[in-house]
Formats: structure tokens, C-alpha cells, sequence
């Protein structure tokens, strides 16, 4: 018998008490041990995406040193990835998640960089509009009080788009993809070639300074390209768990950018970095 459990069972004969106070800033019990914190963490960064060295220390009231060994231990376990800040769940890396898994991830980050976004649109003109669950946000605010025409190969976005008043669609055709519900293939790189914007709204699943834009299918990437070339500004809408992280397929280096518009937990060194780069960047 270890002594650990010896312990355990001298303090209930002698109806000694484990405390597990909970505390009342943050919700999280006091004194965790390692692996409750380890599970803690875990569920953390499931739920939201995306977790932070600053936030987790102040939530379990541990240094910082501590939470990067933790993230270590979960990093070694295989079911995080650390990242500069913080970490992501494995669950984001190579297996794209499908419009619904996302919709939902960093909600209330995605509803402040589509309204910030707004302040990108020209009094009139043309806009182009990628697929994505922050662009298609955006779409749902565009306002009606000026003739805007949209232009996008992303099903969501021209069903919200298609009954506006002012604003008028074009939808690119091509094969759609299921997991983003958008048009790929040379059909619709074609068509995107034929045409010129204003300015371009894009998505993006991943964003390093070293790698640019990237995402984990090649015809999205293609796709992406295409938009950035038939604009004459790009804006970019990503939330903070995109940054610090790579996928497959290469989209753009950030000096084809004009601006990214994130939120406020996007690390802010990361943020300098990516300004150095080229782009501005706005956090909403």
C-alpha cells in the first residue's frame, strides 16, 4: 500500500477532512493537483480552440513556468500542440472540422471581427466574400443602406446574401465541398479571374508570420488565391485561435495582405510580428 493511500486512510479514521474549496474568482478549485489541472486545461482548450500560458497561470493561481510544464506533459501525452502563447487541442490540426464543429468556436471573437469589418466597406462597389464561418458573420451584418455587389462561391454566404435588399449576388460555381459548403476546382478560379473587387473578405484556418495564410485542403487554397488576386484590397477575419499554427496548403505570405482584423486575446507579439510582415492589423 503506498503511502499516499495510507495517509487517506488514517485521516478517515480520524475523520480528518480533504479540503477541495472552491474559489470564487474563477470557479476552479484551489490546491488542484497536476493531472486535475492537466484534464482541466484539456477541456479548456477543446471548448474554446485555443488556450493561453497569461490566462490558464491567473485561472489556477500557478506561474507561468508552471503551466508551459503542463502543457508540456499534455503535449507529450499527444492531445495538445504548443503554440507561441499558448496551445490547441490535436483535434484542430489535420482533420478539418466541417462548418457546424466550427460555427460555434471563439463565437462572440467572430461576432466583434465581423462588426469591426464593417468599417472595410467601400460606400459602394464590389465585394468579394470567402467561405468561412467569421466571413459569413460578416455577411449577416452587411447593411442595406447602400448597393453593394457580393460576390462568393460559398453556399451560407449567398443563401444570407441572395434575398438583402441593395445588394446583389453573383455565385461562382464549381464542385462543393461538403466540409465548407464552398465552390473549388478550375471552374471557379476561372470564373474568379473574369472579375475585379473592391475589396476582398477572406477566411483563413491557420496564420504564421514564417508560412503566411495557409489551410488544409489544396483546391481551398487555390480558391483563396484566385479571390486575392481579383481584388484590390484584402481583409482578412481571424480569430485568435488561428494564429501560431500551420496547415497543408499554402494560400499567401502575409505581404499580400493590406489588413487582419483579430481579437484582443491574439497575443500581442504575435500581432507585432505579423504588422512587421506587411499587413495592418486591427483587434476588435
Amino acid at each position: 500500500m503506498s503511502v499516499w493511500v495510507r495517509c487517506v486512510d488514517f485521516m478517515s479514521e480520524t475523520g480528518v477532512q480533504l479540503s477541495q474549496h472552491d474559489s470564487s474568482d474563477n470557479g476552479v478549485r484551489e490546491n488542484m493537483y497536476a493531472p486535475e489541472r492537466h484534464q482541466a486545461i484539456l477541456e479548456a482548450a477543446r471548448e474554446t480552440g485555443r488556450v493561453e500560458v497569461t490566462t490558464l497561470a491567473e485561472r489556477f493561481e500557478v506561474t507561468p513556468e508552471t503551466v508551459r510544464r503542463d502543457l508540456t506533459v499534455l503535449e507529450r501525452r499527444g492531445v495538445l500542440r504548443r503554440v507561441h502563447g499558448g496551445a490547441i487541442p490535436v483535434e484542430r490540426l489535420g482533420a478539418e472540422l466541417a462548418v457546424p464543429e466550427r460555427q460555434d468556436v471563439a463565437g462572440a471573437e467572430k461576432d466583434r471581427i465581423a462588426k469591426t469589418a464593417l468599417a472595410e466597406l467601400p460606400d459602394g462597389g464590389t465585394l468579394l466574400v470567402d467561405a468561412g464561418t467569421t466571413t459569413a458573420r460578416f455577411a449577416e451584418l452587411l447593411p442595406t443602406d447602400r448597393e453593394l455587389v457580393v460576390v462568393t462561391h460559398a453556399l451560407p454566404i449567398a443563401q444570407i446574401v441572395a434575398t438583402r435588399p441593395n445588394l446583389t449576388l453573383h455565385l461562382v460555381g464549381g464542385t462543393v465541398r461538403g466540409r465548407t459548403l464552398a465552390a473549388v476546382g478550375g471552374w471557379a478560379e476561372r470564373a474568379l479571374a473574369e472579375v475585379f473587387a473592391d475589396v476582398c473578405f477572406l477566411g483563413t484556418n491557420a496564420l504564421t508570420v514564417e508560412r503566411g495564410l495557409t489551410t488544409p485542403d489544396l483546391a481551398e487554397a487555390a480558391v483563396k488565391r484566385a479571390l486575392i488576386r481579383s481584388a484590390r484590397r484584402t481583409v482578412v477575419l481571424a480569430d485568435h485561435t488561428k494564429f501560431g499554427r500551420d496547415d497543408f496548403a499554402h494560400v499567401a505570405d502575409l505581404e499580400a495582405l493590406d489588413t487582419v482584423i483579430t481579437d484582443t486575446a491574439t497575443d500581442q507579439d504575435i500581432v507585432a510580428d505579423v504588422e512587421s510582415a506587411g499587413p495592418r492589423v486591427v483587434r476588435a
